[in-house]
């Protein structure tokens, strides 16, 4: 099943916890202190694998979780890493945040890997804290939560070539010719519902891949048809190969054919209108195309385009557009087609950016802590531990808390937040 587009969470593992320890050994009941490190959580990793060609793996499940650190223990004893995700995506798939739009990662190489979701950092032992002023802490750190996001990917084909016209037309016909691909054929619209890659090799030792995606109408580049969906799949190519059914026995003219079909891709995406074209002209094992042969092509060699008669279906003219086609991309330079960031990216309001630490009022007597170095800090806080919520506001002073308070105005009776920890500030 072909499945261009997927929406799910990922939740990277969280760091096991530090663990408050002691030696306990004969003739000495309470020894230094010897607690280990939490392990650090898994890591969730996309991973491109050029045997997929589709993210239909992706469309069922919600959430992706890579494995918690394990908690440290007694005699300096580490927990162990969680095991990291790695999740194995098609060449072509673009990463975005889903809940803001941001363009994460174009992966397109073979083995490329992308860190979407970074595990959490194991918690620090006791032992991590022991200096000539503290022989014997009795605190430790919790591990940092994993990051979780909701994602989106995005499958692009790779391909030197795409196939364009409208339905019918002989696409898929010609890419089974040129190349091993199998697409269902068939004389009716649309039989084409999925895009289809070909390798077609030609000369010695050289080869392009082909795309041939559905038929597109009037209206594709608002969503009439199939070719609002398919259409993407054209921006990566070097070269459109533009097929028209010249023989127009459904009553259809050849060239205003062909006109509006470019008209869709302009309307659609300048870029992709501005790609080098070669114009087939197909089906002229049939009286009617040869009748219109010479008018059309004409026409279309006037206006600057190549121009190449085949027959899909008896090969005339076949082998002799393959290597046209060949020879045209060796003229055309190796673009790294990158695709940019989508709009909507989200802006965080000043208060929320990663300042180190500043005072949010919630009311006209009651304040807030906030910023990065908090929450770095109350994520590692025990507070079950006095110990360890005791080192959170030393640290807290340490970094002029005192200071920023009398400079925010706060009084003597007002309510101080900092995490889950409520106190009355005293001058």
């Amino acid at each position: 099943m072909f499945v261009d587009e997927a929406v799910f969470k990922v939740k990277s593992g969280n760091g096991g916890n530090g663990v408050v320890s002691f030696r306990r050994e004969k003739f000495e009941a309470m020894g230094g202190p010897d607690g280990g490190d939490g392990g650090n959580g898994g890591d969730i990793i996309l991973e491109v694998d050029e045997g997929l060609n589709t993210l239909a793996d992706f469309k069922y499940k919600n959430i992706y979780k890579a494995e918690n650190g394990s908690h440290g223990r007694g005699k300096d004893q580490r927990g162990r890493d969680g095991k990291d995700l790695h999740l194995a995506v098609p060449p072509g798939t673009l990463v975005y945040n889903d809940d803001n739009n941001q363009l994460l990662v174009d992966l397109k190489k073979n083995g490329q890997q992308f860190v979407v979701a970074k595990g959490g950092k194991g918690g620090r032992g006791n032992a991590r804290f022991k200096k000539s002023t503290r022989k014997a802490p009795k605190f430790a750190e919790n591990g940092e939560k994993g990051e979780q996001l909701k994602i989106r990917l995005e499958l692009q084909l790779l391909a030197d070539v795409g196939l364009v016209g409208y339905p019918n037309v002989g696409k898929s016909t010609l890419i089974s010719k040129v190349s091993a691909a199998k697409p269902e054929i068939a004389s009716y619209h649309f039989t084409t519902l999925k895009p289809n890659l070909g390798v077609v090799s030609y000369g010695e030792y050289k080869s392009y891949v082909m795309a041939d995606i559905p038929g597109i109408i009037e209206g594709a580049h608002q969503g009439v048809g199939l070719g609002y969906d398919f259409l993407k799949h054209l921006e990566r190519t070097r070269l459109l190969v533009h097929i028209i059914d010249v023989s127009g026995i459904e009553g259809r003219d050849p060239i205003k054919d062909f006109e509006k079909i470019n008209m869709e891709l302009k309307e659609y995406k300048i870029e992709l209108f501005n790609l080098p074209q070669i114009v087939v002209l197909n089906k002229i094992d049939l009286k009617e195309a040869r009748d219109n042969l010479d008018e059309v092509k004409n026409e279309l060699e006037n206006r600057g385009y190549e121009v190449y008669p085949i027959s899909a279906v008896t090969g005339r003219g076949v082998d002799y557009l393959k290597y046209g086609i060949g020879q045209k991309l060796e003229e055309l330079p190796e673009q790294d087609r990158k695709i940019k960031a989508k709009e909507n990216v989200l802006i965080k309001p000043e208060f929320e950016k990663d300042n180190e630490m500043f005072i949010k009022q919630l009311a006209e007597d009651k304040y807030e802590i906030k910023g990065k170095l908090i929450e770095e800090l109350l994520e590692k806080t025990d507070f079950n531990n006095d110990a360890s919520v005791q080192r959170l506001l030393r640290i807290v002073r340490h970094h002029q808390l005192d200071k920023m308070m009398r400079k925010k105005g706060i009084k003597d009776g007002d309510t101080v937040l900092i995490g889950p920890i409520e106190f009355e500030y005293i001058q």
